[in-house]
């Protein structure tokens, strides 16, 4: 009852407030790129008063981000939403609802990294932001848990992880004209020609645009700003085209790309795609008015992803992360192909491989009914 008219006095002072403002049509059009809202029950994760530390590890998040893609992620506006249940909160990109979770106020959530030595006792869930197999306890189990060999993280931890891979999902969505902009100015500080000779001269803000986006799309960090422009103003006199200019600037990215790829034993397991499969996508490319794209029989898509799916599984059992290796002629088209039935795997070229890495060949995709 004590909540109920905590809530409802709440939503009195909020009217009274609004009639004692003069209404400003223009302030309701604002959208935030990033919006995080939560629950009363979670309020005081982002309430330093109350000892929150939300707030903090969000700048933490920002930082980290500007240091490994080079991106400079947009202040995070965060509100309570009597809307919502108490321990839930959900992450709104422009407005819209791109991700949420549930969370048991004044709980921890313990998660079985394997090989635990003891089963606890808790409240099953689901993490959020991976969607691992987890339990909710309570603050005096968590030595226990710990002890057993769970790994234990209070609601902050979780909202943060979760908002790192909402926020690394969506990174070329949180790149527009302005934040392009910002980039730009900042480079033009010690490398004012590069920046010159390429915009407009060359090309134009939106094809620039669309190049970097393409890169955050597929985790290219972007820090390295001198360069990328370099490499447009290399085949920009030659061509237009956001898929060749970002498939050129890939190539000569390749050992940052290749650096983000190896894994904790020094290499890079890769899956490569027999010369079948190689050639009937590289078939299927159509030239149109809104650029390259690609026409393959329903069959041949079915079963290719099928058999990239189980590899993928395989290699993900044994390494980090599961990688594609193509010819650069299909590299674009086949992300393109599987990110809608596998969206977590990264594919490259020949041409962003640096001679000197290790790789540890899983296997080839064929297809039983190839030829």
């Amino acid at each position: 009852r004590e909540i109920e008219k905590e809530i409802e006095e709440k939503r009195k002072s909020e009217i009274d407030q609004l009639k004692k403002e003069p209404e400003k049509i223009e302030s309701l059009l604002n959208v935030d790129s990033l919006e995080l809202e939560v629950g009363y029950g979670l309020v005081n994760l982002v309430d330093s008063s109350q000892s929150g530390d939300l707030l903090e590890r969000i700048t933490g998040i920002r930082k980290q981000f500007a240091m490994d893609m080079g991106l400079i992620v947009p202040p995070l506006r965060i509100r309570d939403n009597l809307e919502l249940k108490p321990g839930d909160y959900q992450v709104l990109l422009k407005g819209v609802c791109v991700a949420s979770g549930s969370l048991m106020v004044g709980h921890l959530l313990a998660m079985d990294p394997g090989g635990t030595s003891d089963r606890i006792k808790g409240i099953p869930t689901k993490e959020p932001a991976f969607g691992l197999d987890a339990l909710w306890i309570s603050s005096a189990d968590k030595d226990k848990a710990s002890l057993a060999g769970y790994t234990v993280v209070d609601l902050s931890t979780v909202i943060a992880t979760h908002l790192t891979e909402v926020i690394r999902s969506h990174l070329g969505d949180l790149l527009g004209r302005q934040e392009l902009q910002t980039l730009l100015d900042g480079l033009k500080q010690t490398a004012p020609k590069v920046v010159e000779d390429l915009i407009p001269g060359i090309l134009s803000y939106g094809v620039v645009l669309k190049v970097l986006k393409s890169l955050l799309k597929e985790s290219v960090p972007i820090r390295d700003l001198k360069s990328i422009l370099e490499a447009l103003a290399e085949v920009g006199p030659h061509t237009k085209d956001p898929l060749h200019l970002t498939e050129h600037v890939r190539s000569c990215l390749a050992r940052t790309i290749t650096k983000k790829l190896i894994g904790f034993d020094g290499q890079i397991t890769l899956i490569t795609l027999d010369k079948y499969i190689e050639e009937q996508i590289a078939s299927g490319i159509m030239q149109t008015d809104q650029g390259p794209q690609l026409s393959l029989d329903p069959d041949f898509v079915r079963s290719f992803v099928q058999e990239l799916n189980d590899q993928a599984q395989a290699v993900l059992s044994e390494a980090q992360s599961a990688v594609v290796l193509c010819s650069p002629l299909i590299r674009s088209h086949v992300k393109q192909l599987i990110d809608r039935f596998i969206p977590n795997i990264t594919v490259i070229s020949h041409n962003e491989l640096t001679p000197q890495v290790s790789i540890k060949s899983f296997g080839t995709v064929r297809l039983a009914n190839a030829g």
